[in-house]
């Protein structure tokens, strides 16, 4: 029951006008296959909250509102962390399928982009709201993926002075491909004591004094 979001994600660019209806058929469905191919999503995501990113993605790319939806997606995501009455909202089962659509509609209708609205709508009528924070960041790692941004995170026992972040930034950015984005991010971790730990992607690299003391422990003599 995707409905709106269903079809718009299914919706091709039209074909030209031809007599025989064989041919028309095969010119829909190469018009079809073209449009597509164009806004279909840059990484291959699986499961649910990932179905729906998917079709947001394509129904955003088809009617070019890509950033404005993952802005507005991003805002509902935070609202329903800084808010505990909207979460309630989202997450309470109580409240009927039909009731969510008409309170989503009138919260969003006219302040946000058709895609956004026909998403939440969607999610509302199959009891799929308390999904939005997963599906949003199945859409943001889309939207990455469009960009090219490849994320890395530093982490480190105390703030790196600026230096020692510039030479561990320079020293990663070498490893990634030629045009890539590379977005980084610090964060302070006082457990590892010492050292750096570096996460790109799904690749872990541990280079921490913690690591360090585990393999002493497991040393045996």
């Amino acid at each position: 029951m995707l409905s709106n979001l269903s079809l718009l994600a299914r919706r091709s660019s039209g074909s030209a006008a031809i007599t025989t209806p064989s041919t028309m058929v095969i010119i829909r469905s190469m018009a079809a296959g073209v449009t597509d191919v164009a806004h279909r999503p840059p990484l291959d995501l699986y499961g649910l909250t990932a179905r729906y990113a998917n079709a947001a993605y394509i129904a955003a790319s088809k009617t070019s509102t890509l950033d404005r939806v993952e802005e507005e997606l991003l805002a509902i995501k935070a609202s329903s962390e800084r808010s505990k009455e909207f979460a309630s909202f989202l997450e309470n089962p109580l409240i009927s399928r039909d009731n969510k659509v008409s309170q989503v509609t009138a919260l969003l209708k006219g302040k946000t982009t058709s895609v956004t609205l026909n998403l939440m709508t969607t999610l509302a009528g199959n009891a799929r709201l308390s999904s939005i924070g997963g599906i949003t960041d199945n859409y943001v790692q889309l939207m990455k993926a469009k960009r090219g941004e490849v994320e890395a995170t530093i982490i480190s026992a105390e703030p790196l002075t600026k230096d020692m972040s510039k030479a561990v930034s320079d020293a990663m950015k070498s490893q990634f491909p030629k045009g890539a984005k590379v977005v980084l991010k610090e964060t302070v971790d006082p457990a590892i004591l010492g050292g750096l730990q570096i996460q790109i992607g799904d690749k872990f690299l541990d280079l921490s004094v913690t690591s360090r003391i585990d393999e002493v422990s497991r040393f045996s003599i």
